[in-house]
């Protein structure tokens, strides 16, 4: 099939399809002589791992080695939690920094006045004045 209906099989734009192949994550199993890319179902299957795989915000690295994984059946399934549970870890370090600036950014809220005055702790802060 194009990559047109591969790509609303998976739901996904047919840009970040194109991408996949570029990038040899997801290459279509045969490329036609008017230069068509040619996508059978296994590609498809393949497309619809990556988009959850990025639903759940694998990087792109992890998805190709979760995605070998995936077409390995001889595959340890260590090897598969070992990966998620060091995205876990990295979504852990994310969620920290997110509330560190979420108090500081709450912090310079409540100590502006928020009135007709051109003072403003937010634009100090973000100018590196204060």
């Amino acid at each position: 099939m194009r990559i047109s209906s591969a790509a609303k099989k998976c739901g996904l734009p047919v840009k970040t399809v194109r991408y996949y192949d570029e990038i040899t994550l997801v290459k279509p199993s045969n490329i036609l002589e008017n230069g068509y890319r040619d996508y059978n179902e296994t590609d498809v299957k393949k497309l619809i791992f990556i988009s959850k795989s990025r639903q759940f915000g694998f990087p792109i690295n992890q998805c190709r080695e979760l995605l070998s994984l995936y077409e390995d059946t001889n595959r340890a399934s260590s090897d598969v939690r070992k990966i998620a549970k060091k995205h876990i870890d990295g979504i852990n370090d994310k969620l920290t920094k997110l509330k560190s600036l979420k108090f500081e950014l709450m912090h310079l809220v409540n100590t502006c006045n928020g009135d007709d005055r051109p003072s403003c702790p937010i634009l100090d802060k973000l100018s590196g004045d204060h």
